[in-house]
């Protein structure tokens, strides 16, 4: 039996719970997961919908399809979600110097 309190029914869907899930999903050029990378600008909770606005380390990146069907499909596996809506964006361009966390700065080799 999972002890988890992330994935327990009775915890409540909030995007910190999404959030925390979404750490999971690893950035398979990278290695890192998308929310330590910032990948994930927004996440919106209405009702077990989930609506998640992400982008990518760039336009042109050959895995995005399969790296927007991880980021459903993880939000999807948690209990009490009924629907989940991955909407990609570029406004603004990632920028690892601002939106990656530090660790994973460091993990990139940026120390400015």
């Amino acid at each position: 039996m999972d002890t988890n309190a992330q994935t327990t029914p009775e915890t409540p869907l909030t995007e910190e719970r999404i959030r925390e899930e979404l750490k999971n999903v690893i950035d398979p050029e990278i290695g890192l997961d998308v929310i330590n990378l910032g990948l994930i600008y927004d996440v919106k909770v209405d009702d077990g919908k989930v609506a998640v606005v992400m982008t990518l380390t760039s336009p042109g990146c050959p895995v995005a399809g399969m790296f927007l069907a991880n980021v459903k499909n993880a939000v999807e596996a948690i209990p009490g979600v009924a629907a989940c809506t991955v909407d990609l964006t570029f406004n603004p361009p990632w920028d690892p110097r601002t939106h990656a966390t530090e660790e994973a700065k460091m993990m990139l080799g940026i120390y400015y």
